[in-house]
């Protein structure tokens, strides 16, 4: 994902609403949201080349997010790939915190990523460029590819306009697909410097993404209620276009 807004306990009515937008190369090969995993308890998206996913949920309430840390051409194609951290988790049983005690360690095998792992007692973040891992607070948050609530001008409009959307008596996922669909671009002297160069900064700097070889290839929304009714519903494009919905009637 490349960009997740977040509202954690702080929504009367739900334990969490997420919407995200997840960017990548057009020609990158991806399966859409489907049902998989060993006794097809996850709903993920998933990577074709690396056979991670970006986003998931398991029936048993488990919830996974990742995010690239954006850091220039220091990468490693040699490291593992950062998709299989949520498929370790959601294929698991640890809790969250113990999941993190044992990836702490081993961090460094994987290039920079941000991580946001919830279950149905708790949601923590973990970035392997920032500290260590915290358990989050009830609020509204955004992450894209630097830490969490960074200052980027798309996460912080992008937290603007899902604030907006939430403080209404009543709200619809028409409604949070609209804010990951805005295109706005900041002024060029707000943008981040991360070390692709300004034309990459330039590109990468709207919520949704276009150009033609890199955007945003799908939108998620998710909602998990107080009583544990989880929907997430996923929109994909530019390339075999589609929408799927998986509505999860469960109390955890």
């Amino acid at each position: 994902m490349c960009i997740i807004l977040f509202s954690y306990k702080a929504t009367p009515g739900y334990r969490l609403v997420l919407a995200a937008n997840r960017d990548e190369f057009l020609a990158r090969p991806t399966a859409p949201l489907s049902r998989w995993g060993n006794n097809g308890e996850i709903f993920a998206g998933r990577d074709l080349q690396a056979g991670g996913t970006w986003l998931g949920i398991t029936t048993k309430g488990r919830f996974g997010a990742l995010t690239n840390y954006r850091e220039g051409p220091t990468g490693r194609a040699s490291l593992k790939s950062r998709g299989e951290l949520l498929v370790h988790f959601l294929e698991g049983e640890q809790d969250c915190a113990a999941f993190l005690d044992d990836l702490v360690p081993k961090a460094a095998q994987y290039n920079g990523f941000n991580l946001l792992l919830g279950d149905t007692e708790s949601m923590y973040y973990y970035s392997n460029r920032g500290g260590a891992p915290s358990s989050l607070k009830p609020g509204i948050h955004g992450l894209s590819n630097h830490l969490l609530n960074s200052s980027w001008p798309k996460v912080e409009r992008g937290k603007l306009l899902f604030k907006r959307v939430l403080l209404q008596k009543s709200f619809s996922q028409e409604e949070l697909f609209a804010v990951l669909a805005d295109t706005c671009e900041p002024d060029p002297d707000r943008l981040p410097q991360t070390g692709v160069g300004p034309e990459w900064e330039r590109l990468l700097s709207p919520i949704f993404i276009k150009s033609a070889n890199y955007g945003t290839r799908s939108s998620a929304i998710l909602t998990i209620s107080e009583q544990g009714h989880t929907v997430l519903r996923e929109r994909t494009y530019p390339q075999g276009a589609g929408e799927c919905l998986v509505d999860i009637e469960k109390r955890y």
